[in-house]
């Protein structure tokens, strides 16, 4: 326990400071250029020489102390008393200065503290623009006018991770981003996907009879055949099964049938081979999905992110890596079927009646409800190719928020990829024109990121994140997702890191959704939590930034009362299912918004400290504590003999104290230091920023989880006790 009370208290008690660089030159040894940051104690070893250690070698050369040279002669003594007035002259200056700095600066640790509006004078190098000079300038510069021609410019039917359309919108991302006058690179990897088999169909036997073809397919599924009786579980949900297992249903090698959507794809795969089951047939449930009862449903089951081929490392090109799979790939089969085609099959299933409120069929599937799938998928390699463009800080340039967006698809996308590509590039060329001809000069760098291959399990960035880990867990301090910001406009909803949680308060308040209404007064409606505030799902492109690189991230966006857009991963995600879905409202949500994220984004590279809510985590752990306390000792109450004597929330409870006590010592540093002061706002900020990272497990192997954050912390904090 000791150990593991030091080991978070350690994160918040700072670490000795050392300088970096941000180097965005060209990288000369490929096409692509790279970001490079080099810790100083590098730059020390490469010039040579015996540093730092130097004063502390006893056995050094130095010439014997000469006394004769300090006589006093009229010449020596001149020197000195020139020499004394000249440090007298400067520690005057200098204390004068130092008098009026405090005179006119407010410390700025009321930006962590307390999110009042407070004005924070630039006490650096970069003169600070006043922050509501900031917001109008950001309204200014985007109107829903200027969204259509760039919906336009990057929309295509065809975009495949990896494919030619892929690296058209990629060229344009790029091009872009060079008419902004931004430091660009790109970012290529080979990557593992499956595709369909070569035949083009995956197929089904139901009964005996025709062998019916399927279009869509699952990447990452298992290969093979496997015959069984079919079961349906309603959406495969833990709880479907555990209705399942109270009626005493033998689950051990059917084949499960199961709605899609409320979670995951891989999820249901995932917790159909707990049951032991032989293969899963999804199909999109015209009730919550879509109308369109022959659309092929396209999706991956990888539980995880990144390529699964290569677990922990970056696929690079010609690196070798051990033959070695991620624990997420399924063992079993997983395939989607039309609407019509599941129709079909549940009509003629017997067995026993389904639960209450599982639909209008009634039966669950028996024995004699025989079925043969077929899954041929083709695994193929890929060469893809992330975009990037840089704003550089003006005072710490190596500190940097991340905003990106995935810009392929499996159909036309537009709600999936287009709509966020375009909110990116608006955004990157609103604050790149606020740069530069409007004298806004961020103190931190913002790095703006077209990603592909997200629809294999955000692929894109998990590589990226992967080889870059070491860099990126101590320079980037945030990460904003960007991915199908609009698909409805009744509600608004945002995952986030707890940390950014009273930042998304202040930002809400402060931008305006319509007639002047802000977006907190139209869907928070002084309830946040419970209203706009949801947990980070498994398969939301901002996941792996926390949950692998301790990032604090985000995603947020519009959707309708139903939470699931009804054309993702099929064919008829296009511009006029989305229009029809937002009553044609389109370019007035991206326009909202790209104010929200770019809010968020200013916000976090305009002030001197970095806006996160320390005490957050700390309220979000002790009720978290206190319910799993709570479950234990009322199953110990009704059921002793299912729980240990020894099991308690001890541990629990002294980690939780733990990270109370640290984060209050963080804060009554930053009200007690010296905040003018550049390099102390630079060093509490790396402590800041250390919060969200002390959560991650060392010890976690990437090809046994795919996440490394501790167990828990995710129980306390990703998930709903």
């Amino acid at each position: 326990m000791d150990q593991a009370r030091s080991t978070i208290t350690k994160i918040f008690n700072g670490e000795p400071h050392s300088y970096t660089r941000f180097n965005l030159t060209q990288n000369m040894e490929g096409d692509n250029s790279q970001v490079e940051m080099k810790l100083s104690s590098d730059m020390d070893e490469e010039v040579g020489g015996n540093g730092v250690g130097e004063h502390l070698n006893h056995n050094s050369n130095r010439k014997p102390f000469d006394a004769n040279k300090l006589r006093r002669t009229p010449k020596n003594l001149c020197f000195m008393a020139a020499g004394t007035l000249l440090i007298f002259i400067i520690g005057y200056l200098i204390g004068f200065l130092v008098h009026r700095k405090k005179d006119v600066a407010p410390i700025c640790a009321a930006s962590v503290l307390s999110f009042d509006k407070v004005v924070v004078p630039e006490t650096g190098a970069a003169p600070l623009m006043d922050w509501d000079n900031v917001k109008k300038l950001l309204a200014q510069k985007v109107s829903p006018a200027k969204f259509e021609p760039v919906f336009s410019e990057f929309s295509s039917t065809s975009h495949r991770a990896g494919s030619q359309g892929d690296e058209v919108l990629g060229n344009k991302v790029l091009t872009k981003f060079n008419e902004y006058g931004m430091k660009t690179w790109t970012d290529e990897h080979f990557v593992k996907v499956q595709d369909r088999p070569a035949s083009g169909f995956n197929s089904f036997v139901f009964k005996n009879g025709t062998a019916q073809k399927l279009e869509g397919f699952l990447s990452y599924s298992a290969t093979g055949t496997a015959t069984g009786a079919v079961l349906y579980a309603y959406y495969g949900q833990e709880s479907d099964f555990k209705i399942l297992q109270d009626k005493s249903i033998n689950m051990n090698g059917r084949v499960m049938l199961i709605r899609a959507g409320r979670i995951s794809l891989a999820e249901k795969v995932a917790n159909a081979a707990k049951m032991n089951a032989s293969a899963v047939l999804i199909y999109p449930d015209p009730s919550s999905y879509l109308k369109e009862g022959n659309t092929p449903l396209f999706g991956h089951v990888h539980m995880g992110s990144g390529d699964p081929y290569t677990p922990g490392f970056p696929s690079f090109n010609h690196t070798q890596f051990p033959p070695v799979q991620s624990s997420g790939l399924p063992k079993i089969l997983a395939q989607t079927i039309p609407t019509s085609m599941a129709d079909g099959i549940l009509k003629e299933l017997g067995g026993d009646n389904v639960p209450n409120g599982w639909g209008l069929f009634s039966k669950l599937g028996g024995e004699g409800d025989i079925i043969k799938v077929d899954v041929g998928n083709v695994l193929t390699e890929k060469k893809i190719s992330n975009v990037f463009g840089v704003i550089k800080g003006f005072v710490d340039p190596d500190r940097y928020v991340v905003i990106g967006a995935q810009r392929d698809a499996w159909g036309p996308g537009f709600a999936a990829s287009t709509v966020g590509t375009s909110v990116l590039v608006e955004l990157a060329r609103s604050i790149s024109d606020m740069v530069k001809n409007d004298g806004f000069k961020p103190r931190r760098s913002i790095v703006f990121v077209s990603w592909t291959a997200g629809e294999y399990g955000n692929v894109g960035a998990t590589e990226w994140l992967e080889g870059y880990l070491s860099s990126l867990s101590l320079k980037a301090f945030a990460y904003i997702n960007l991915d199908a910001v609009v698909t409805g406009q009744d509600r608004f909803k945002v995952a986030a890191s707890p940390l950014m949680h009273s930042l998304i308060e202040s930002t809400m308040r402060e931008v305006n959704f319509r007639d002047s209404r802000s977006l907190y007064a139209q869907f928070a409606r002084s309830n946040l939590e419970a209203n706009v505030l949801q947990p980070l799902q498994m398969n939301d492109a901002a996941y792996p930034f926390v949950a692998f690189s301790g990032i604090p991230s985000l995603s947020f966006r519009f959707n309708s009362d139903r939470d699931h857009y009804s054309f993702f991963g099929t064919a008829l995600d296009t511009q006029d299912n989305l229009n029809t879905a937002v009553a044609r409202k389109v370019p007035e949500l991206a326009e909202v918004a790209t104010r929200f994220a770019g809010h968020m984004v200013l916000r976090l590279v305009h002030d001197h400290l970095l806006r996160f809510d320390l005490k957050k985590y700390n309220k979000i752990i002790k009720v978290q504590v206190a319910q799993i306390n709570g479950k234990i000792m009322s199953v110990r109450r009704k059921q002793p003999q299912k729980l240990p004597e020894a099991l308690t929330v001890q541990w629990l409870s002294s980690a939780s104290a733990s990270y109370g006590r640290a984060s209050h010592d963080l804060m009554t540093d930053i009200q007690n230091s010296n905040l003018d002061d550049i390099e102390m706002c630079r060093i509490i900020n790396d402590r800041i920023m250390a919060v969200e990272r002390s959560f991650l497990s060392p010890y976690v192997s990437p090809s046994d989880n795919p996440f490394r954050t501790s167990c828990w912390v995710r129980v306390l904090t990703l998930s709903r006790v």
